[in-house]
C-alpha cells in the first residue's frame, strides 16, 4: 500500500493541487478525476475512507481528506524504511473534480515532457529525478511499458536502451500490447526487483536505472541529461542523500496549490463534495 498511497498523492497534487479531488466519485452529472485513464489503476481509496471515518467519529469536521492523504502517505513511506518528513497541515478539500482536468506525467514521457509538467506545478528537474525514486517500491502494470518490450516507437523491436536480459524476462510476464484489453487486470511487475528490495524504501531503483534496467521509459530517461544522470549516480551511492532529497521534494509537492482558510471545504465523506 505505501506505493499505492504515494501514487495517489502524486496524482492528486498534479491536478488542481493537493486538494483530495482525486478521491471524489463520479456522479450522473459529473465524471470525476478518478475515472480518467491515468487514474484507473490507483489504489488506496478504501484506506483513506477508513481513516476518515475514524477521524469523523473523534473530531467531526476537523481533518480534511487532503491532509489525511498527505499524512497517510508520509507514514506509509516511513513504514517502508523511508524518511519521516514533516507534513504541514491545514489543507482544505477541493470543490471540483473533473476528468478533463487530468493531465499527469506518464510512463512514456520524455525527460523534457516530464520536466514541462513538473515545472507547471512549481517543481524542478531535481524534484523530478528525486520523486521518480518513489519507484523503488511498488509495481507497474505491463500496459504501462510493454511497448518498450515489443514495439518501441512503432519500430517492431524492443527499446534499444533496455537491457536485453530484462527484455527477455519481461516477455515471459507481459503479453504484447494488442493482447491487453483492460490495464487494470493485466500482469504486474516490480519496478525495483533486482538490486533492491521492492518493499523497502532504498536506492535500489537508481542502480537499475544506471544499468539500463529501469522498467518505465520515463525512469530510464533519467540517463538522458547530465543533471539527472549525476543525481541517479549520487542517490545510488548514498541512500541517505536520496532520503534527504526525497523529503525535501515531496514536502514541496505536498504544498502545491493547497487550499487553506475559508477556501474549499472539509468533506464529511472523501468521495463526495459537500458544498
Amino acid at each position: 500500500m505505501p506505493a499505492g498511497l504515494l501514487r495517489l498523492h502524486f496524482h492528486d497534487c498534479f491536478v488542481r493541487g493537493c486538494d483530495a479531488s482525486v478521491l471524489v466519485d463520479s456522479t450522473e452529472d459529473n465524471i470525476a478525476e478518478k475515472d480518467a485513464v491515468p487514474n484507473l489503476t490507483l489504489r488506496g481509496f478504501d484506506l483513506i475512507d477508513q481513516i476518515k471515518a475514524l477521524l469523523e467519529n473523534r473530531c467531526k469536521g476537523i481533518v480534511s481528506c487532503a491532509d489525511i492523504l498527505a499524512l497517510a502517505t508520509r507514514d506509509a513511506v516511513a513504514m517502508s524504511g523511508g524518511p519521516e518528513y514533516p507534513v504541514p497541515t491545514g489543507r482544505r478539500d477541493g470543490l471540483v473534480s473533473k476528468i478533463e482536468d487530468v493531465i499527469i506525467p506518464g510512463p512514456t514521457f520524455s525527460i523534457d515532457a516530464a520536466l514541462s509538467a513538473f515545472e507547471s506545478v512549481g517543481l524542478n528537474l531535481t524534484d523530478l529525478a528525486t520523486l521518480l525514486g518513489a519507484h523503488t517500491i511498488g509495481f507497474a502494470h505491463c500496459g504501462f511499458f510493454n511497448d518498450r518490450v515489443y514495439d518501441f516507437q512503432d519500430s517492431g523491436m524492443a527499446d534499444p536502451s533496455m537491457d536485453p536480459t530484462l527484455v527477455t524476462s519481461m516477455k515471459k510476464v507481459c503479453p504484447p500490447p494488442d493482447q491487453i484489453t483492460d490495464i487494470r487486470k493485466d500482469p504486474k511487475v516490480f519496478l525495483d526487483g533486482t538490486k533492491g528490495n521492492p518493499f523497502s524504501f532504498d536506492s535500489g531503483f537508481y542502480h537499475e536505472v544506471l544499468h539500463n534496467r529501469a522498467i518505465l521509459q520515463i525512469d530510464q530517461e533519467l540517463l538522458s541529461t547530465d543533471i539527472t544522470s549525476d543525481l541517479a549516480a549520487t542517490y545510488a551511492g548514498d541512500v541517505n542523500k536520496f532520503r534527504l532529497a526525497f523529503s525535501n521534494s515531496i514536502t514541496t509537492m505536498g504544498n502545491i496549490n493547497v487550499l487553506t482558510g475559508n477556501q474549499g471545504e472539509i468533506r464529511a465523506n472523501c468521495r463526495k463534495i459537500s458544498s
